[in-house]
């Protein structure tokens, strides 16, 4: 399969990723474990190296079936998580304080079984923090070494510039529909317009 480097940073991952939350939450009553600990492994073995969880996915079930299936193959594959909810629940609100943040890097670490955070997101913008606050505390959790890359998702132009002066945004995940092209466009000429201050991965995950 294929590979591409997220942006102008070294994070390099197959085309096609894997986003894990339908495993076991979202989607019904999920796979069995062990069914979906194949599947995972599987896929590995097609040629995806990239592979999405977070902590609300269950919350924090998700990311403890991915470290299981993927620590045998840990330092081949990227892994990718989330802060930002309130205790991990997607219905109590945005939490993306610094400490907050901080305890989610280490729960998460424990529960992915590794040493480091390929590709950490904010799962969505909190209104209530400055994202300069956001994107200074994974620089320094990126410093400590419990982070490697900083990601934005469902994340507006203006976010994503103040959020780069500070930390430079390796990956922006977005979910849109043809409805939401227009926004879409403002978002890739964004990235286009600043050249290489801005991630480019958008544009591959949409087709560009």
């Amino acid at each position: 399969m294929q590979r591409r480097k997220l942006g102008k940073s070294n994070l390099e991952v197959s085309k096609v990723g894997f986003g894990c939350m339908g495993l076991n939450f979202a989607y019904g009553s999920g796979l069995e474990k062990q069914a979906a600990i194949t599947l995972i492994r599987d896929a590995f073995e097609s040629g995806v190296t990239f592979f999405d969880t977070a902590e609300a996915y269950g919350p924090f079930t998700n990311e403890e079936l991915v470290g299981e299936a993927l620590a045998p193959l840990r330092d081949q594959v990227v892994i990718a998580t989330k802060f930002g909810f309130k205790d991990g629940d997607t219905q109590a609100g945005m939490d993306s304080r610094p400490e907050s943040i901080r305890a989610v890097a280490d729960a998460s670490l424990k529960r992915l079984k590794t040493d480091r955070l390929d590709l950490f997101y904010q799962h969505r913008v909190d209104p209530n923090v400055p994202i300069e606050d956001v994107a200074g505390t994974v620089k320094d959790l990126i410093r400590e070494g419990k982070v490697k890359h900083f990601g934005l998702s469902e994340a507006g132009v203006q976010t994503i510039r103040r959020a780069h002066t500070v930390q430079p945004v390796a990956a922006l995940q977005s979910e849109y529909s043809e409805a939401d092209l227009r926004q879409i466009q403002q978002v890739l000429s964004q990235i286009k317009v600043q050249g290489d201050r801005y991630p480019a991965n958008l544009a591959a995950r949409v087709g560009k």
